[in-house]
């Protein structure tokens, strides 16, 4: 039987006495006649990585990829990939399924599991015991089925930026638990830095452009509120509901009195340039963006925030509680890899160097003046003192998971009524309605309650 390339290096992987034992230890040695190269002829990876945007801010990435090579021999080259999450899953698809030379070792958002599952190898077998010290919520992100699609690499949450000098000026003692407490609080700070010259400031800025960042604040609205997650786990579409339709308002009343009229618009980094730049009180961001900071690097913007202004805390709640979305990314294998040993040798690397860093960060002392507050519960592992820390704030999962191959469909059209609610294009109530019936006929499932 003719084989190719890619099959005898699977055939090698799955037969090779040792080669899994080896994998264990982190060490793999070269056979020779399993992948039809020299054992003295070096490998380089392909990976595709979903982080690669700010290589100057965090260059300890690109550090841990020169170990990897010090150690192994293996180079690895790495793709750029261009902003957006949802240019970024156009481009990840197009490399993965295409024929000829694809990424081996690639780096995927959590939400991209069922969207990208079929290009992508089974990871449960050489990972089990990484697995079992993961939180089941982010495992269950990169699973489909029983296959585990990636292993989670960075868990991320939602998480609000505040100024704690501002909060002490207004006569604060601690950031916003409520949407409405934040809504009340930004609107007297912004109030109150206007009539002292700052004619350009704001209360509060996010992300509320075309893009899947507004899925992520949405559901953080609609969640904490008892509005459901848009599509529960049992398939059911709730999204048509009062609570969600009355978080959306809210949000819709925060565009142009607490938040800048081009809300609508902002991205990621136009958030935070807005905030980072000193004009605005509170951010909705990543948790993320704390490991930044921890790390030593301030966000981009000019002139930027000192680092003694900087605090975060969990994203504010409603009646159901607090609720911050989980983002992240996982690391996968292509399943049509030329090298799928060395890019599980990467995989076990990059995994291992960031249980390091946590441990690090865990048993080390909080960056100069950065105040967490009620941290989101990933942050527990990065807060300096663990054992005084209150973490506060559930996660929530985007429904990925449910949707499958249809979350793109999915996303992009919650994105759109959300988004026309915003804008004051349409009425809360018809947008719920109208959407519900849209996901419906996506999906195929069925309409029901928000899930208690």
């Amino acid at each position: 039987m003719d084989m190719s390339l890619s099959d005898r290096n699977k055939l090698c992987l799955r037969s090779t006495p040792g080669a899994i034992l080896l994998l264990v230890f982190g060490v793999i040695v070269p056979l020779a006649g399993c992948n039809g190269r020299s054992a003295h002829e070096p490998v380089t990876l392909t990976y595709l990585d979903v982080e690669w945007d700010t290589p100057d801010a965090m260059p300890g990435l690109a550090q841990d990829l020169q170990d990897f090579t010090r150690q192994t021999g293996i180079q690895v080259r790495r793709l750029p990939r261009p902003d957006g999450s949802l240019n970024q899953l156009a481009l990840w698809r197009e490399l993965l399924q295409k024929r000829g030379p694809v990424p081996d070792a690639v780096s995927i958002d959590v939400i991209w599991s069922g969207m990208l599952n079929e290009y992508l190898m089974d990871l449960r077998p050489y990972f089990a015991a990484e697995l079992a010290t993961q939180d089941p919520v982010v495992v269950a992100s990169y699973t489909v089925g029983d296959k585990l699609v990636a292993v989670p690499h960075h868990a991320y949450v939602g998480a609000l930026f505040y100024r704690p000098d501002l909060l002490r000026t207004y006569g604060y003692r601690e950031p916003p638990k409520t949407w409405d407490q934040l809504e009340t609080m930004a609107g007297r700070i912004q109030a109150g830095e206007r009539a002292r010259g700052k004619k350009d400031f704001w209360g509060y800025v996010w992300e509320g452009g075309f893009d899947e960042d507004l899925t992520c604040s949405g559901l953080e609205w609609q969640t904490s509120e008892g509005g459901g997650r848009i599509i529960e786990a049992d398939k059911t579409v709730s999204v048509n509901n009062p609570q969600a339709i009355r978080a959306w308002q809210r949000a819709a009343r925060w565009v142009g009195s607490v938040s800048p009229p081009g809300v609508v618009a902002y991205g990621k980094w136009d958030a935070q340039n807005v905030w980072s730049s000193g004009k605005a009180a509170f951010l909705r961001s990543w948790q993320g963006d704390y490991n930044l900071m921890a790390r030593g690097w301030p966000f981009s913007g000019s002139p930027r925030v000192k680092i003694t202004e900087f605090g975060v805390t969990s994203v504010p709640g409603g009646r159901a509680g607090r609720a911050g979305t989980l983002g992240g990314n996982g690391l996968a294998v292509s399943r049509t890899s030329a090298h799928p040993r060395e890019a599980l040798e990467l995989i076990r690397f990059l995994v291992q160097k960031d249980a390091e860093l946590m441990r690090d960060s865990t048993h080390g002392e909080l960056p100069l003046g950065l105040e967490l507050y009620e941290p989101p519960a990933i942050l527990k592992a990065y807060a300096g003192d663990a054992k005084s820390m209150k973490p506060a704030g559930g996660l929530v999962a985007r429904p990925s998971v449910a949707a499958g191959s249809k979350y793109e469909d999915v996303t992009r059209a919650y994105i759109r009524a959300v988004h026309s609610v915003l804008t004051r294009e349409k009425l809360a109530s018809v947008t719920a309605a109208d959407l519900e019936k849209e996901l419906v006929g996506i999906t195929g499932f069925r309409n029901g309650p928000p899930s208690q």
